[in-house]
């Protein structure tokens, strides 16, 4: 039996994400990115998933938040010290909320999610901004850039950790908090579009 699996009662096997958290009875608050949220045991693909624009929503949303978080120059290509600091934060999280981390990630993924944005109308000459319903899927895309980009501006040059930053931010995304980046992000946005109506 691998480091990742556990004997349950039945005597089934069942998987867990970096050996310790239960990922099977994760719950969903919003039906609608539902779908576009999967909730694994592997962290790492290793890239089966690349070339096909769709597929994006069967990785694991805890590899799409490292794969996400590689994206600052300073950090491309690391993706094992960035599943270092995923796991980290994890951690730190669970001690904070005394809660499944995985699920407190899908929290904050639902409540940085955008639900309308604008988009730009040329009548003639003129730009004129409409407002619009956000895909699902985009909308979980949005979510964990919110989240990353939050990550970062509060780890560089600053004293706190990578790992500190991204706990601070998924804790205040899943409780809704509006002074955390990701939400406020998501905010701005709705908005920005309710202005554009």
């Amino acid at each position: 039996m691998s480091a990742e699996e556990e004997s349950t009662d039945d005597g089934s096997t069942g998987a867990l994400l970096f050996g310790r958290w239960d990922v099977s009875e994760i719950e969903f608050n919003d039906p609608s990115t539902a779908r576009y949220i999967t909730v694994t045991p592997i962290a790492h693909t290793m890239g089966r998933h690349a070339g096909k624009q769709f597929q994006k929503s069967e990785i694991s949303i805890v590899e799409r938040l490292i794969n996400r978080l590689m994206q600052e120059e300073q950090n491309t290509g690391k993706k094992q010290q960035t599943t270092n600091v995923v796991r980290d934060a994890l951690e730190l999280v669970e001690s904070r909320t005394e809660e499944n981390p995985v699920q407190v990630l899908v929290r904050a993924v639902e409540n940085s999610a955008p639900r309308e944005e604008t988009v730009r109308l040329k009548y003639g000459g003129i730009s004129v901004p409409k407002a619009v319903d956000v895909a699902p899927q985009r909308r979980v895309d949005q979510a964990l850039m919110f989240l990353a980009e939050g990550t970062f501006q509060d780890s560089h040059k600053s004293p706190t950790p990578a790992h500190e930053a991204l706990a601070n931010q998924l804790v205040g995304a899943a409780n809704d908090d509006v002074s955390t980046y990701a939400v406020n992000q998501k905010e701005e946005k709705e908005r920005v579009a309710a202005a554009a109506r």
